[in-house]
């Protein structure tokens, strides 16, 4: 069990998928407190209705992002936290989280990472012509996106996506995978060797994908 708090800012549904996997304990963990750095996110509101603890912390309040960050890790260390996840938070986190939390901050980017990392990711995607595209759930360093890659699920690219169609497609993963990787680290299953997480006791990935599918090209008379 792993005792998290969880950073938003705006509607939450990667929020909400935690805390449902949470009530249907199929999450190994508790959420002691939902920071915000904004007072109108919905998020703050899907915390409340569930008796969750919520903060704001406004940017606006403090001289540097820096000191903004020291302040936010002095509010999780009050509330025991042990893990922080980050669930859409608009900021860049800084040093003074990074070292209070050192390997215990956690997000999820709507993108195979390494590749598209930063901001407008489905759209670099479909201008790139990928035939896949997904989310990645990665530990927090000092780079942007760049931590190492906890779990990873993937989702066709179609000729016809748009942006808006792809990304409903990848946020539905993101509500399945962030939830377990959670799981995870709460049953202390998870090692990091370099760069490379190691899932103990997990199952060995099997079978491929490929898009377009092979099969449409295939001869049907081969056995």
């Amino acid at each position: 069990m792993v005792d998290i708090g969880v950073l938003v800012s705006g509607n939450g549904t990667n929020l909400q998928s935690i805390i449902d996997s949470i009530e249907a304990k199929r999450c190994s963990a508790r959420i002691k407190v939902v920071i915000s750095n904004r007072t109108d996110a919905f998020a703050l509101k899907r915390a409340e209705k569930h008796g969750i603890p919520t903060e704001v912390i406004k940017k606006e309040d403090y001289p540097s992002r820096e000191a903004y960050d020291a302040e936010l890790a002095e509010r999780l260390k009050k509330h025991g936290v042990g893990l922080v996840v980050l669930a859409g938070f608009m900021r860049i986190i800084t040093r003074p989280m990074l070292d209070a939390f050192h390997m215990r901050i956690i997000n999820i980017h709507p993108a195979l990472l390494p590749s598209f990392p930063g901001l407008d990711v489905q759209k670099k995607a479909i201008e790139h012509g990928v035939k896949f595209s997904g989310c990645t759930v990665h530990f927090v360093d000092e780079g942007v996106d760049s931590g190492p890659i906890i779990i990873q699920a993937v989702v066709p690219v179609k000729d016809d996506d748009t942006v808006e169609s792809l990304s409903k497609r990848i946020l539905d993963e993101e509500h399945r995978i962030y939830p377990e990787a959670i799981h995870l680290i709460g049953e202390g299953r998870l090692s990091v060797i370099g760069r490379r997480v190691i899932v103990k006791d997990g199952p060995e990935p099997t079978g491929a994908l490929e898009n377009p599918p092979v099969s449409i090209f295939a001869d049907k008379t081969r056995p």
